[in-house]
Order: C-alpha cells, then structure tokens, then sequence
C-alpha cells in the first residue's frame, strides 16, 4: 500500500514538473514550490506528535513542555513556508500549553504573535479573538497598562473594519481603565473618539453629554482650557442635529454660564447663527455662515460631516416649508372663486 502511495506521488510530481516546463515556469519557482510544500508538511507533522503528546499520559507538567518544544520546531517550518496562518494557529496551540503550566505571561505573548500573524492573513476575525484572549489573561494578573494597549490594537481593528459599533465599545473599556488608574487626560481622549463615533452611528445624545463631560473638565485644567470651546462647538453641534431650537438655545446659555469666554468666541458666533439659521429654515443663511467660519477656522472631517447632515435636515424643512406655502397660493384663490360662485348661486345675480 505504502509503495502504491509513493508510486503516486513520484507520478503527480512528474506530471507537474511537465507541465511546469512547458509553461516555461523559473526553475527556482518550481522548486521553491516544492520546498514550501515540504516545509508545511514537516510543520504538520510537528503539529500532530505534538498533539498526540498532549493527549498522551504524562508526569505532572512534562508532556506540556515536550508538545511546547514540538510546536515551536512547527513554527519555524511554517515561518520558513511563509504560511502565516498556519503559524497563527500553532502560536494559539503554545498559549494553551503555557496557561497549562501556569506561566500566564507567555500565554499572553503567545496570543499577541497569533495574532500579528492573523493580521498578516487579514484573518482580523482570528486576530481579535486572540486579542481578546490575551486581554483577560492580563487583566487577570493585574497588567492595566498592558490590557489598554490591546484594547486599542481592537479598537483599531475595528475601526479598519469601519465597524464603529464595536470600535465604541473597546473605546470605553479603555477610558474606564484609564480612569481607574486616575488617568483622566488620557481616559478624556478615548472619549473623544466615542463621542465622535458615537454621532457618525446616530447616537447624538450621548456625544452631547459626553463632549459637555469632558468640556467640564477641562474648564478646570488649566492646561486643557484652551480645549473646552472646541469641546462646547462639537456638543453644539450635536445639538444642532437634533433640531430642537428651543433644546439648542437652552443648552448655548448653559455653555456660556460654564465658560463665561465662550459667548465671545467664533465658535459660540457660529453656533447662535447656525441655530437662527434653523429657527428660520433657510438654508442659504445657515451655508453662509459656515462659509465665514470655515475661512477663518478651517473644519475638521467630524464636524464638516456632522454638519453636512444637519443640512440636508434643514434642507428638506425649507422644502417642506416652501412646499406648504406653495398649497396656500393655489388654496386662497380657489376658495375665493367657490365663495363666490356659492354666492352667485344663492343670491343670483343683480338686476340693472
């Protein structure tokens, strides 16, 4: 039987060196073919004596470490191969013989090289779980810093998938471990992005509470009070989406009573026009000041796109709007000629 197989094998190797030369392939491709395919099936060889050492019986910790030894011979035979996501999978195999012998750190380390080469494959799904499972080993022995730092690589990911949902998600986890380490600058600037994200999904009013949070806090850094009418202009905007006039004007008093320099800034300009704009639906006024805002203070990608978005709001109002008057020119005159001809009709007509 193993002759039959061999024979086999020498023929299909024949059969693609023949076809091979007759579409005049590089003799160095040919046989750089056949020494990745060599090197994936040692690496898989390795990958199975070492699985079959693990279900074996072993003294205490023994058989964990002879399968670790196996696993990273395996590694370099499919790093050799360039064969990222075999590599991937065999570093996920190592973090589960570290974790059985209890060293959680190199469980870690092995996780995060998973996932390195995950990311090589764009495999991002394989890449996030194995993040993920670094994560709780890290936080587990206590490593925050190091737990933060892998969130962010999720986020990030996420982000690159223009997942934004889940992308706020590890942006909050990161701001709440930066917070319990008292570390509200940094915590302030995952925020940041949340409350961004967080209006490019719809979710408006939680931007609002979250840019006036952070607002508030800066008002008392000194370093960061420089911050706090651009902080005030991205909630303003915000609120600006909503359409509530009323809600807007409320909310730019309580602005200027929490920074008593906001109602002279051009921020603060620039909002009060925006919302007579609205209160008004004209569209040409509300593009106007925009124009002389944004040629002095050039906008940000955020607040040109959350802008844009309140335009084609107000947009559709002035429509409307137009629309409704358009229906009360046609109306007058109509009911002015019924009445009339009702009149005519009981009365009938004068006699001269």
């Amino acid at each position: 039987m193993g002759n039959q197989i061999s024979e086999l094998v020498k023929k299909a190797v024949k059969k693609f060196r023949e076809t091979a030369n007759n579409m005049k392939l590089d003799k160095s491709v040919i046989n750089g073919l056949f020494i990745k395919g060599d090197q994936i099936s040692r690496g898989e060889e390795l990958v199975k004596k070492a699985e079959k050492k693990l279900n074996d019986w072993g003294i205490f910790g023994s058989k964990y470490h002879d399968a670790a030894d196996l696993l990273y011979k395996a590694v370099d035979r499919f790093r050799f191969a360039k064969s990222w996501d075999r590599v991937g999978a065999v570093y996920v195999k190592l973090a589960s013989c570290h974790l059985k012998l209890d060293q959680k750190l190199e469980a870690a380390r092995s996780y995060d090289i998973a996932a390195d080469y995950y990311k090589m494959t764009t495999n991002l799904k394989k890449a996030i779980s194995c993040l993920e499972k670094a994560t709780h080993i890290l936080l587990d022995i206590g490593r925050l810093n190091a737990t933060t730092r892998h969130y962010q690589d999720i986020a990030k990911l996420y982000e690159h998938e223009n997942n934004l949902e889940l992308a706020i998600v590890y942006y909050q986890k990161i701001a709440d471990l930066f917070q319990s380490m008292d570390l509200t600058s940094s915590a302030n600037q995952c925020r940041q992005k949340i409350t961004e994200y967080s209006a490019k999904v719809g979710k408006f009013q939680r931007s609002i509470a979250m840019f006036e949070e952070i607002a508030t806090y800066s008002t008392r850094n000194n370093l960061l009070k420089y911050g706090v009418r651009g902080h005030l202009l991205n909630a303003g905007i915000c609120q600006l989406f909503r359409g509530n006039v009323i809600a807007i004007n409320n909310a730019l008093e309580r602005y200027q009573i929490l920074d008593t320099t906001f109602s002279g800034t051009r921020e603060c300009k620039l909002l009060m026009g925006l919302a007579a704009a609205i209160d008004k639906r004209d569209v040409a006024e509300f593009t106007s000041y925009l124009k002389e805002y944004d040629s002095t203070i050039k906008l940000n990608e955020w607040r040109t796109l959350v802008l844009l978005k309140v335009k084609e709001a107000l947009k559709a109002k002035e429509l409307e709007s137009k629309g409704q008057l358009g229906w009360l020119f046609y109306i007058v005159p109509c009911s002015f000629v019924l009445f009339c001809t009702i009149k005519i009709r009981l009365f009938g007509t004068k006699n001269h």
